[in-house]
């Protein structure tokens, strides 16, 4: 008899709460965004069951595409979703002004949450991440989402400080902790859910899902989603199900599969390669500067998806 567990979260009470695809972003030969193929990848993480998708996240190549680009995607793609799982749109910039007009385009998207980075390269101070916060909350229609990933950033958003913010801006109702240490995820959780209860903490590693859930989480936002999105949806179900056995045998193939993200020069390179193995024939470019994948490594990268989904 498979071992059972009982799970504490329970999705109605969270604005997030399962597994999330930040979508790559599908490009032409061009370099044109191809609605097309970026329809049917969404299609594809919809049928598969997925919670939501978030549009220009890290591996959505945000920082790459130009503010007019950006909003007439949400446009297209919000119109394309219609409803039919959650959506989460990325409004993170440097500069606030972008990010507000970002936030309006959400709004006019009816997304379900918008997600945002605390602006990067001068990292902010504590006060100034708390103002420009309160600036997106204050414009934004739909609950909002922190985006913490302190390797790119140079900003930790730390379990106190996202308490503080969450206790000051009633708005903010989740996080994306993309930390490589479940010790900050789990610290995360303690002090939100003081001042929260119904506080959505996803992790930013794939891996850590059921690290995630068994702090207390909410589960996974991360890029594997798009390659394997059913094996995701399996897993998550299993957890809510209480199937031990199931949801870790599928969490074991998960963290085999974290071997795809360093075959490449860059992760999103490698992430678009294994979407194209896994049958979408999509061009594996991504926006340069930028060291784009070879033959090569595509033919490592199908050939270890074969062996290890076989």
């Amino acid at each position: 008899m498979a071992n059972t567990i009982s799970t504490t979260s329970h999705p109605s009470d969270f604005l997030l709460d399962g597994v999330y695809t930040p979508s790559i972003t599908i490009t032409n030969e061009q370099g044109e965004i191809d609605y097309t193929a970026w329809k049917r990848h969404i299609d594809h993480l919809i049928d598969a069951d997925i919670n939501g998708v978030l549009l220009f996240g890290s591996i959505g190549e945000f920082f790459a595409f130009s503010l007019h680009q950006k909003i007439e995607a949400i446009e297209t793609l919000a119109r394309h979703i219609a409803g039919r799982t959650q959506l989460l749109v990325g409004v993170s910039s440097t500069n606030l002004e972008e990010a507000l007009q970002l936030t309006k385009a959400a709004n006019e998207a009816k997304a379900d949450a918008v997600l945002s980075l605390p602006p990067y390269y001068f990292a902010p101070s504590n006060k100034a991440t708390l103002r420009y916060y309160d600036a997106l909350a204050n414009a934004a229609e739909a609950p909002l989402v922190l985006y913490n990933f302190p390797a790119t950033t140079g900003k930790d958003l730390t379990g106190p400080l996202v308490a503080e913010l969450a206790k000051s801006i009633s708005a903010i109702q989740g996080i994306k902790d993309t930390v490589d240490t479940a010790s900050h995820t789990r610290i995360m959780i303690d002090c939100v859910r003081e001042v929260n209860p119904h506080f959505s903490v996803l992790s930013g590693f794939d891996e850590y899902y059921i690290t995630n859930r068994i702090e207390g989480g909410n589960g996974c936002l991360t890029g594997l989603t798009n390659v394997v999105p059913e094996l995701f949806a399996h897993m998550n179900q299993a957890w809510l199900a209480g199937n031990m056995d199931q949801a870790v045998a599928d969490a074991k193939q998960v963290s085999r599969l974290m071997a795809i993200y360093p075959m490449a020069d860059s992760f999103i390179s490698a992430i678009k390669a294994s979407v194209k193995a896994q049958g979408l024939d999509i061009p594996t470019d991504i926006q340069e500067p930028a060291q784009q994948i070879d033959a090569k490594q595509e033919v490592a990268i199908s050939s270890f998806l074969e062996e290890v989904l076989r």
